[in-house]
């Protein structure tokens, strides 16, 4: 039956009983009766409901379902509980055709996320910066801005998930796992700084997690494993010098669009190395607030990041044969027809 589905898929869109009622054409106690698997839609109504929920109707039928688990939201206090919801029904829905791409791959190309390293004591928020050097170190990252944060964890079995729900500015990240895969979501209507923040936060509660003293906060700790992971000591002292009685907006800007850190963040990173007092941070930050620099940073923002891991696996499991071409549409989440102009390069796939 379809009533969890189709509750999800609802969920997902922020509609309404009464509101998708209004869409497909029947009442909203139907819909309540197709939720509560009291009432089975027929074939034209459940081709309306796919449509008006931007799923296929595949999707009502998938035999495949996951559980978020260890779920962890760093949502601000005004996001309100249904906007939650969507997320939740977006990243189920995404993560369940990861899980199905996954099970229909003889040999997964894919590894699972283990940090392999061993870990040192972390007693400091000091201790906190030599792990983040450590992480790069291990990786072979060297000390040079990041160019893709998502790839790079995606590359380390990390399953990054890009939610496309409305007004998802008003949570700061998502972190859960399926099974042992850890799982973090972000939003592509963020910045990229942000995002690439909340990516480095979240890698950071994953090597961190039951590893801190109990009087070390481990958001702060996470907080600063994201800014050193992203922008190395080594990097700000090439830039700024090792001490200064004054820094220029224009520093930080330039900064940002170098290694993907907000001019705030920047701000945060140079008074924690102590290139600038205290007193200098803090006098900053309030002219930032006084140009309104807080809610909205001057010039170009750093641009948005992508996953396209998923729709490359499934095209190469496409040419390898391992699904059909109805399945790779199923998967992607397009007509079919749409698939094959892609396939062919008729159309720009975007």
């Amino acid at each position: 039956m379809i009533g969890e589905r189709l509750k999800r898929a609802r969920a997902a869109a922020g509609l309404s009983m009464q509101a998708l009622a209004s869409r497909v054409g029947v009442s909203a106690n139907m819909i309540k009766k197709y939720e509560h698997d009291a009432s089975m839609p027929s074939s034209a109504v459940l081709l309306k409901l796919a449509s008006s929920l931007g799923v296929r109707s595949e999707f009502f039928f998938r035999p495949t379902q996951v559980a978020l688990e260890q779920v962890e939201y760093r949502k601000k206090a005004n996001a309100p509980a249904k906007l939650i919801q969507r997320i939740e029904a977006d990243v189920l829905e995404q993560a369940e055709r990861w899980q199905e791409l996954e099970q229909l791959w003889p040999n997964y190309p894919l590894a699972s996320f283990a940090y392999t390293a061993p870990l040192p004591a972390i007693t400091t928020l000091q201790d906190v910066e030599q792990l983040a050097e450590q992480v790069r170190e291990h990786w072979k990252l060297g000390m040079n801005p990041l160019p893709d944060l998502i790839d790079l964890l995606e590359s380390k079995g990390i399953l990054v998930i890009v939610t496309r729900v409305e007004q998802a500015e008003k949570f700061d990240g998502l972190q859960a796992h399926i099974g042992q895969k850890p799982v973090v979501v972000v939003s592509e209507r963020w910045p990229g700084c942000r995002q690439r923040f909340t990516l480095a936060h979240e890698l950071g509660h994953l090597l961190l997690r039951d590893r801190l003293p109990p009087d070390l906060d481990e958001e702060k700790a996470c907080n600063r494993f994201a800014s050193a992971f992203l922008l190395p000591a080594s990097g700000v002292h090439q830039q700024l010098g090792t001490t200064r009685r004054n820094i220029e907006p224009r520093e930080l800007y330039l900064l940002k669009h170098e290694y993907g850190l907000s001019m705030a963040a920047c701000l945060y990173r140079v008074a924690d190395l102590g290139i600038i007092s205290e007193a200098k941070r803090k006098s900053l930050f309030m002219h930032f607030s006084k140009n309104g620099w807080r809610k909205q940073e001057p010039g170009e923002p750093y641009p948005p990041e992508q996953t396209h891991l998923f729709e490359q696996l499934v095209y190469r499991a496409l040419a390898e044969e391992i699904v059909s071409e109805a399945k790779a549409a199923e998967l992607l989440n397009v007509p079919l027809m749409q698939l094959h102009k892609r396939r062919t390069m008729q159309v720009e796939a975007c």
